[in-house]
């Protein structure tokens, strides 16, 4: 039962920023950990950035350095600030969550738990 709607995407030059928002609700009675994947076109979708019950941030390697995730617990909301962007970030970006219970997965040295609720995703376009 717990929805996450994502917003913020749009269109933005090679080198800018953008910061996406997700509002989730559903989850009084269930301790999340959130997360944001992305599916670039004639890519697989993978995950980007994770965050785990004490606030700790993990990333894939292609956005370390660039993108920082974070929340506010209180109001339900989970942030991604994307900077130095390329066209290589061009993507459909998805809000994700997992009980803690979830399995966990590695993408190298990136571990998270599997998503279990995703959001419908936002559109980010990055050209000159």
């Amino acid at each position: 039962e717990v929805q996450l709607v994502e917003s913020g995407g749009g269109s933005v030059q090679v080198g800018g920023s953008v910061r996406l928002s997700c509002e989730y609700s559903g989850s009084e009675y269930e301790r999340l950990y959130m997360g944001w994947f992305r599916q670039a076109p004639g890519k697989e979708r993978e995950a980007v950035a994770t965050i785990d019950d004490l606030d700790r941030p993990t990333y894939d390697d292609s956005v370390k350095g660039r993108f920082g995730i974070s929340q506010d617990n209180d109001k339900n909301i989970l942030y991604l600030l994307m900077t130095r962007l390329t066209p290589d970030d061009t993507a459909i970006y998805y809000c994700t969550a997992a009980s803690l219970e979830a399995s966990k997965t590695c993408n190298g040295a990136h571990c998270y738990r599997i998503p279990e609720y995703w959001g419908q995703g936002t559109q980010v376009t990055v050209s000159s």
